[in-house]
């Protein structure tokens, strides 16, 4: 039997069965492969849980951005171009793209989960259709690394200690909060900073504690300042939009349900205990559940530090960026996150 004769007789069969040959295959690319959110969440919901939830009927073949050799700036870029089905990284990464992209994660907006999780919730209409129109892509869910701390190579005891330094920066946002502070901001790779630290090409850098831990940012720093200067770093999964309409309206549901329960959900809800506990490890002030505690010093900061970030955020940052954002942004911000984290922006 020739093959055009074999895959014709299995196509028959799969027809008058009512079923398909196989399950729908997703190419998935997800975050940072050494971090917790990938290898607690991601890796387990698309490796286990979709099929599960799925009835088979969706499977997905998993690798990340960093194990693929390709730049957090390029993932969501490529998905627009159908390289892969699926793409989740940090927003922060795709605002060379996108501006108005900004405003999902903004300095100081948050200093808890639950508020960090309303802010995401209200930018979720403008995430979407930035996403649409400018990614050719469906977002799925936004879930959150820990809040991006201040890790320091340098002795520092309050916010005004950070000006004159050179900090890498985990967004342009971000970017431009350090240069208000009188710090500069400097681009640095996430693995790049270890050697960076070491040779004093930054003085400090800003990454989730986890994700500092996790990648022995203790061993090449002496002081850990718990301020969410780059805020949450949310990590957008979103679908190629032409691979999203070509799927039933059964595995649509399943996709999006199983990404908003089995992926972010759970993600928010370790978000708050992960940030106390990541402190923990980093500097020995209290027990460590994940290993070897480590003895950065703590750098807590004052109520003058917070209001002095606030005003900073309110009177420079955020002007800054509905400038740059150009159109309707800066309303809507206003109208959206604005509202639920009792940040006034004022608009033209």
């Amino acid at each position: 039997m020739n093959r055009l004769v074999l895959m014709s007789a299995i196509s028959m069969i799969a027809i008058s069965a009512g079923t398909n040959v196989k399950a729908e295959e997703l190419a998935v690319v997800g975050s940072w492969s050494g971090l917790p959110l990938h290898k607690q969440y991601e890796a387990p919901f698309w490796t286990e849980k979709l099929p599960e939830l799925s009835g088979g009927d969706l499977t997905a073949a998993l690798t990340t951005h960093d194990q693929m050799g390709i730049a957090g700036g390029d993932v969501f870029r490529m998905l627009s171009q159908g390289v892969f089905d699926v793409g989740m990284t940090v927003a922060d990464y795709a605002v060379s793209d996108s501006v108005a992209l900004e405003g999902l994660d903004v300095p100081l907006i948050a200093t808890d989960a639950a508020t960090a999780q309303k802010a995401v919730e209200a930018a979720r209409p403008m995430v979407d259709d930035i996403y649409k129109d400018v990614f050719n892509a469906k977002v799925l869910g936004i879930a959150p690394y820990p809040p991006q701390v201040v890790f320091c190579n340098a002795e520092i005891g309050s916010l005004d200690d950070l000006k004159g330094k050179k900090i890498r920066a985990s967004g342009r946002m971000t970017a431009k909060f350090l240069e208000a502070l009188g710090a500069e901001g400097v681009n640095v790779g996430f693995g790049e900073v270890p050697g960076a630290l070491q040779r004093g090409v930054v003085d400090c850098a800003i990454t989730g504690a986890g994700s500092g831990y996790n990648a022995g940012w203790w061993e090449v720093s002496t002081h850990l300042m718990p301020l969410p200067l780059g805020g949450w770093d949310p990590v957008v999964t979103a679908i190629n939009l032409d691979k999203w309409n070509s799927l039933s309206d059964a595995q649509k549901a399943a996709l999006e349900k199983g990404v908003k329960e089995g992926l972010e959900a759970p993600a928010w809800e370790t978000a708050q205990n992960a940030l106390e506990n990541d402190v923990a490890c980093l500097t020995g002030n209290g027990e460590c559940p994940y290993g070897d505690a480590r003895g950065l010093i703590l750098v807590e900061a004052s109520e003058a530090d917070q209001a002095k970030a606030k005003e900073v955020l309110i009177s420079e940052v955020l002007p800054d960026w509905a400038e740059r954002a150009g159109g309707d942004w800066a309303a809507r911000w206003s109208d959206s996150v604005g509202k639920v984290t009792g940040v006034k922006l004022e608009t033209n």
